[in-house]
């Protein structure tokens, strides 16, 4: 089903580009409801008849009888010379009132170009490294659209206004908790489907209350959607995370079957965000969106200062004893030590484990329950080292990581600032620690080429190479 939707907003964001909300209205409840039975038709399914006119309800703040209501009087923040506050947008009261209790004052530089373009009712391309705030930036617009515009009196619970696509199942995760936490004074709904948990579970979700924001894997959005449960011919934003990680990664042949379901560019909002602008990354967002604004947000260095950077050359065969006395000798409280392969990261972690270091792996071969199990006790502290690949890295944003250690090199040198960019965030420092051998070292030069500076390479000392303990 196609739509377009009135053009409600003024600083807010449009349901469709300007120049043609003015001559479009929505379609009745009646055709949202045929279109819906049609495709279940075609794909021999049953839609969910209760979803048919189920009320919103609204979530409430738990307030006392001597608590006065929250107001924007509530949230002050002074003006200051080349800040941008939220409060120069005009967002709803819910939202901002999320925004407070997120401690947001002030805008991220991505954070107030795109809210610029997207409140406005435009489509965005944006590049910006991963903890520039990205993430908060689509989702206040996504947010701020749909809280002003009344979803249909009829719809199916499977039909989703907002569709944000990412690569791995952990930045899904993580999109969707913060989408959650931005909507806390909403009555919009947020789901999060990724491969590798209960499909049925998540399938009682659709049937419980209506989809608004769908955070997805690629895969899994086209399991339910091939099986009739979901539609998205309602989606009035499109988003897509780390397009370049879901080339990388081949997904997009899959995301061309999903953007081919949604309504036309013309009557959607699309935003596309990537860590990089290669050729093919600006080929697809030509298709994809119309007119774009175009956001690059050019850090001052391509790693953040605040990370202290090492490499110790070393024998393949002494990399695990360096890594083990590197932990214990220096007491490091929570670690992220990347690997290139999943038989790598499980023989570490095995090891680690072994020699009473508490560490736990994520992989591809790890199944999505446990992965997420797992990135709770790392954020918790009952996990001290957490061994990853690089796709399992996406997608973790945990607070107070001291090292980062690299392992092997990565073959792609954006993969290598990715991964020294969980330590040293929001303002705190970090360490990054590599591990240059013989079957790895060839990687360096380029990653010093792409960082703009060599990198001090030293031979570590003798007391860092002795034998765990346990292995003597």
């Amino acid at each position: 089903m196609l739509k377009a939707l009135k053009n409600i907003f003024k600083k807010e964001p449009e349901v469709t580009h300007a120049e043609q909300t003015n001559n479009t209205t929505m379609k009745s409840a009646e055709s949202i409801h045929s279109t819906s039975a049609k495709k279940a038709a075609e794909q021999n399914t049953t839609p969910v008849k209760t979803a048919v006119s189920k009320p919103h309800t609204p979530k409430k703040e738990n307030l006392k009888s001597t608590d006065k209501p929250w107001s924007i009087e509530d949230f002050v923040v002074e003006e200051q010379d080349g800040k941008t506050r939220f409060h120069d947008f005009n967002l709803a009261p819910e939202l901002m009132h999320a925004i407070q209790d997120l401690g947001f004052p002030y805008c991220t530089p991505i954070q107030a170009q795109v809210l610029g373009h997207t409140l406005a009712g435009k489509d965005a391309i944006g590049r910006a490294q991963t903890g520039t705030g990205k993430t908060a930036a689509f989702l206040i617009s996504t947010i701020s659209q749909l809280t002003q515009t009344r979803p249909p009196s009829e719809r199916y619970m499977g039909e989703p206004r907002a569709l944000i696509i990412a690569p791995t199942r952990e930045l899904v995760v993580q999109i969707a908790n913060d989408a959650i936490a931005l909507t806390k004074y909403t009555d919009l709904n947020v789901m999060g489907f990724v491969g590798g948990m209960d499909f049925d579970k998540q399938l009682r979700q659709l049937e419980a209350r209506y989809c608004d924001i769908l955070v997805a894997t690629p895969g899994r959005l086209l399991d339910f959607n091939q099986r009739g449960e979901i539609h998205l011919d309602m989606v009035e934003v499109l988003v897509m995370d780390e397009a370049d990680r879901m080339l990388d990664m081949g997904f997009i042949p899959q995301v061309r079957q999903i953007i081919r379901q949604t309504p036309p560019k013309s009557e959607r909002q699309t935003l596309l965000f990537s860590a990089t602008f290669t050729d093919d990354v600006m080929n697809l967002s030509k298709q994809w969106t119309t007119d774009p604004a175009i956001i690059e947000i050019e850090p001052d260095t391509v790693a953040s200062d605040s990370i202290e950077q090492h490499v110790y050359a070393v024998a393949g065969s002494d990399k695990y004893k360096l890594l083990y006395n590197l932990i214990q000798q220096n007491n490091w409280p929570r670690v992220i030590v990347f690997a290139n392969r999943k038989d790598e990261v499980r023989r570490i972690e095995e090891r680690l484990t072994r020699d009473g270091i508490n560490a736990a792996q994520m992989s591809g071969d790890v199944a999505q329950h446990k992965r997420t199990r797992v990135l709770e006790n790392f954020r918790s502290g009952r996990v001290r080292v957490l061994v990853a690949t690089d796709v399992a890295g996406r997608g973790i944003h945990v607070d107070d990581i001291s090292h980062v250690v690299n392992f092997t090199l990565p073959e792609d040198p954006d993969d290598y600032v990715h991964r020294i960019g969980r330590t040293g965030r929001a303002g705190t420092t970090g360490v990054s620690i590599s591990f240059a051998g013989e079957d790895d070292a060839y990687a360096l030069p380029a990653i010093e080429e792409l960082l703009g500076h060599k990198i001090h390479c030293e031979t570590p000392p003798e007391a860092l190479l002795v034998e765990p303990p346990k292995s003597r």
